[in-house]
């Protein structure tokens, strides 16, 4: 008995044990599947949760949905789902966005039918993806839009453009226009990155006012803009719609307390009759606005056959121009800075030349600025120093030893410590770096650039001298003379030609004589090219310095005959010299300008 009892409690136990083992496994799975990170439901045909791990709980709660509610609106897509996955057997996968207040998660949700005690239930299980969406986000904006101005990058407008070449109507029409603002450089110097980032962000949202959904505006580059309209169904349309963005464009900006105007140029080019792919009306429109460029900016032109004859020429001008400079194919002219009381020489200016294919001496308005926009005018600037230097001693025995020597710097170079630096390392590497004198328009000293603070120290502790070049033609006004710490201030000719005739620009010469006289600036009058306004000059001003035609042209060293120089030649007195109708004529174009 007592064995057969042990035998039947054996017998007995194994089942006790397994229900037990069961249970227990089942609770184990129970909070395994509570507690998993990602959410878990099981949903019967009728849309019923049988199951809601605490994940999914959360989810749903987030989106102010009980489980116990499954006619809830907010379930309605995943009831949809659900009820599709079940009929046809096959699983699905969704993105599913909660939002709750300012939170926002992102799940990837995977629905899956299942067979369980011969009933059909959708299992689904939802992982949090909030984080990798939000760099896949950040990816695609940075790669697709602008993060300044949030526009359409130039590879989104270009997909667009592409597209509509693609399209099956053979008549559509569209319009690309590419706008350029004015000056940016200029008002980014003088108020600030900052301001001109700003500028930007409103310029863009003026540009985006009443476009179409079929429009497109995107952001380029720095401070150029292309808009696709389409469709269009003239040019007449196109016209007047560019004429009206240009106005609203014209009406000031005020930023940061700053009351900011800023003009806008435009090309406009049509599909078909400009091209009929995206890169040639993109090249066409670009033509038109560089042809609004030349001609005064601040308006818009449609492409035409002429405009691309112009920037083939002027291809061909940007070629012959990298190869001069590779070749070195400059040279200096000089021309003498004259004290008009005593006609002894005070200095001279080294004035850039350019020797074409054929030997033809070049006018410089045929190249510096495009030397300066191509980014080639700091080689240039080198390479007319070397020239100075290599010619020193046919300079001394024409001008005389005690002549200074200017040298023009472009504006952009000026406050560009990367090359002027070096520059004035150059200048102090000749030996007599006393002698120079660097001549820059206004615009670098009353822009916010490096220069007043930072270049000048530089050329001030080497003994190098700085003019103001062109004064009265930039963007400063007579107050700006007071911060500028300059040695000689040159008055464009444009105040001196027949200064003798006009009442006013005598007293705009005047201040500017008499405010760089309190400030111990020394003043030269430009442009010389009459008798008359030199008698002006010394009869009714204190100017003691001038330059220009009447005086000597532009001189190249190689004309000259080291017997007879030019500061005997320059000290003869005016009455001595020919009768101005006997003085050779040169037309404008040639003048001793750079």
């Amino acid at each position: 008995m007592p064995r057969r009892t042990h035998h039947n409690l054996q017998n007995a136990a194994p089942p006790r044990g397994n229900e037990l083992a069961a249970d227990t496994e089942l609770s184990i799975l129970r909070d395994v599947i509570r507690m998993l990170p990602t959410g878990v439901t099981v949903q019967d045909e009728q849309g019923h949760f049988l199951l809601v791990n605490d994940a999914a709980a959360a989810q749903l709660r987030m989106a102010g949905v009980e489980p116990a509610a499954p006619a809830s609106r907010e379930l309605d897509h995943r009831r949809k789902t659900g009820i599709e996955v079940l009929r046809t057997g096959r699983p699905a996968i969704a993105e599913e966005c909660v939002a709750s207040g300012h939170a926002k998660q992102v799940y990837l949700t995977t629905h899956r039918p299942v067979r369980i005690a011969d009933r059909n239930l959708l299992l689904s299980s939802s992982a949090d993806i909030s984080e990798q969406k939000a760099v896949e986000d950040h990816l695609f904006r940075s790669a697709y839009y602008d993060e300044l101005t949030d526009l359409p990058t130039r590879r989104v407008i270009e997909h667009r453009a592409n597209a509509l070449l693609k399209r099956e109507e053979p008549h559509g029409r569209f319009a690309l226009a590419f706008l350029d603002i004015d000056n940016f450089k200029h008002i980014n110097d003088y108020y600030g990155h900052a301001i001109g980032d700003a500028l930007l962000v409103e310029i863009a949202r003026r540009l985006g006012l009443d476009l179409r959904e079929s429009d497109m505006l995107s952001r380029i580059s720095g401070d150029e803009f292309l808009l696709l309209l389409d469709p269009i169904q003239s040019e007449h349309e196109v016209s007047e719609y560019i004429r009206f963005l240009l106005e609203r464009l014209r009406a000031p900006f005020f930023i940061d307390g700053s009351e900011i105007f800023a003009s806008t140029s435009i090309g406009v080019s049509l599909y078909p009759e400009h091209g009929r792919s995206y890169d040639l009306l993109r090249q066409n429109a670009d033509i038109a606005m560089y042809r609004v460029k030349n001609e005064g900016k601040g308006s818009a032109a449609f492409f035409d056959a002429s405009m691309e004859r112009e920037a083939q020429a002027r291809m061909k001008v940007e070629q012959s121009l990298r190869l001069a400079i590779l070749e070195k194919r400059f040279c200096c002219a000089f021309q003498a800075k004259v004290d008009i009381r005593t006609q002894d020489i005070k200095g001279i200016e080294a004035l850039v030349r350019l020797r074409d294919d054929a030997g033809v001496i070049q006018a410089p308005d045929t190249f510096i600025n495009l030397a300066v926009e191509l980014g080639l005018i700091d080689e240039l600037t080198h390479l007319v120093l070397a020239e100075i230097v290599k010619s020193i001693d046919l300079i001394n025995e024409t001008f005389g030893p005690g002549a200074t020597i200017s040298i023009n710097v472009a504006a952009k170079q000026a406050g560009k410590p990367e090359f002027m630096r070096p520059f004035a390392a150059a200048i102090e590497a000749t030996g007599y770096p006393e002698r120079f004198m660097i001549e820059v328009t206004e615009d670098a000293f009353v822009t916010k650039t490096h220069f007043q603070d930072q270049i000048l120290p530089i050329f001030r502790k080497i003994g190098v001298r700085i003019s103001i070049d062109d004064f009265g033609i930039g963007y400063s006004s007579l107050s700006a003379l007071a911060d500028i710490t300059a040695d000689e201030i040159k008055i464009d000719r444009s105040f001196i030609t027949d200064i003798h005739k006009r009442p006013r620009s005598q007293g705009i010469l005047r201040a500017i004589e008499s405010l760089s006289e309190a400030l111990g600036m020394t003043v030269i009058a430009e442009g010389i090219e009459t008798f008359e306004e030199l008698a002006y000059l010394q009869a009714a001003t204190k100017i003691r310095y001038a330059q220009g035609y009447y005086f000597s042209r532009p001189i190249f060293l190689e004309e000259l005959k080291p017997a007879i120089p030019l500061a005997s030649a320059a000290r003869a007195s005016p009455a001595s010299r020919p009768p101005q109708e006997n003085r050779p004529v040169y037309a404008r174009g040639e003048r001793y300008r750079r």
